[in-house]
């Protein structure tokens, strides 16, 4: 099984990178898997992986894309909520690599 390593300890990925066991996120695991995704970590890029992961822990399941944009723009205003600004935060997109910085769950269809 693959392993990324963190503060020198393994952490176990699936062979796409996705965190094996979602209670062992943290913060410094973030660091490790957006660095794997060439992710430098910003202000805004954790506003973002606090709103998906408040999201789940409320309901359980990650937040569809027309449901994220909302949330961030409640919280951060329209200019923070846009497609293109997801996507120079998340290249490969925020549902993929959004997500699996934030160490959650694969949504479907996300390989």
């Amino acid at each position: 099984m693959p392993e990324i390593m963190v503060n020198g300890s393994p952490v176990q990925v699936s062979e796409a990178g996705w965190l094996d066991d979602i209670r062992e996120w943290t913060e410094a695991i973030a660091e490790a898997i957006a660095a794997a995704e060439g992710v430098s970590l910003t202000e805004e890029h954790w506003d973002v992986i606090r709103v998906v992961r408040a999201h789940f822990d409320e309901y359980g399941m990650v937040p569809e894309q027309r449901i994220l944009m909302k949330l961030l723009k409640e919280k951060f205003g329209a200019d923070r909520s846009t497609q293109t600004y997801l996507y120079q935060l998340f290249p490969h997109g925020v549902l993929k690599q959004g997500n699996k910085i934030a160490g959650l769950p694969r949504p479907k269809g996300c390989s």
